[in-house]
């Protein structure tokens, strides 16, 4: 491998890696954002909307994201619904992986005994109380391994989108192989940016799920 081809490469990598992982990270939190509704929405089974939910759940939990990614971008145009990529790429990153998050926070919420709910209850708290004091921090402390799980996945899905044109990490490598052949240089720099994003999260969030269940096992 030639240092001086992926020292010319480096910039244009780097480009794409603050792409790929603004692009991810939005993604991430929109799908925070839609689990805990969804899981909400299907433990208290709200009319509806919670059969509306389950069918969510179902169908971006069992199309590739490629696929839900092509529907998008390429489909909804052809009723006259167009969509930046960018955009496309954190919404699809967020329904996808809002599917998963909704099934962790919900086996956290399905976790929290029901003796804890009446015992704090009894001591006077109100229904909101509980769930704000008792219920949500219980839950989301056991939804953490899950939760980190997702992330990492999802993050990792982001090797996709170079599908819809964005010039994200992968379409960076698999453009300069295209171009000058340089495949050894590319490849390398393409783990190594993805080792850049992930390793940190994978540590932090080993860390982070460390002091959770010592905090637990503590209570």
């Amino acid at each position: 491998m030639s240092i001086e081809v992926m020292k010319s490469y480096f910039p244009r990598f780097t480009e794409a890696f603050f792409l790929t992982i603004r692009i991810g990270w939005m993604g991430v939190i929109l799908a925070f954002v839609i689990g805990l509704i969804t899981a909400f929405t299907v433990q208290w089974k709200i009319p509806l909307f919670a059969k509306l939910a389950g069918v969510y759940i179902e169908i971006f939990r069992n199309t590739p994201l490629l696929v839900q990614l092509f529907f998008i971008y390429f489909g909804l145009p052809k009723i006259g619904i167009r969509i930046p990529a960018q955009i496309v790429g954190a919404v699809g990153i967020g329904l996808l992986g809002g599917s998963y998050m909704a099934e962790g926070f919900r086996s956290g919420l399905e976790s929290v005994s029901k003796a804890q709910t009446e015992s704090a209850i009894a001591l006077g708290m109100t229904r909101f109380q509980v769930f704000q004091y008792v219920v949500l921090p219980e839950a989301f402390a056991l939804s953490v391994p899950a939760i980190l799980a997702n992330v990492i996945f999802l993050l990792k899905e982001t090797s996709v989108f170079s599908a819809i044109s964005l010039m994200d990490l992968m379409f960076t490598a698999k453009d300069l192989i295209g171009l000058y052949y340089n495949t050894a240089e590319s490849l390398f720099l393409l783990v190594l940016f993805y080792l850049v994003m992930l390793l940190p999260v994978s540590l932090l969030g080993g860390v982070v799920e460390q002091k959770v269940r010592v905090r637990m096992l503590g209570d």
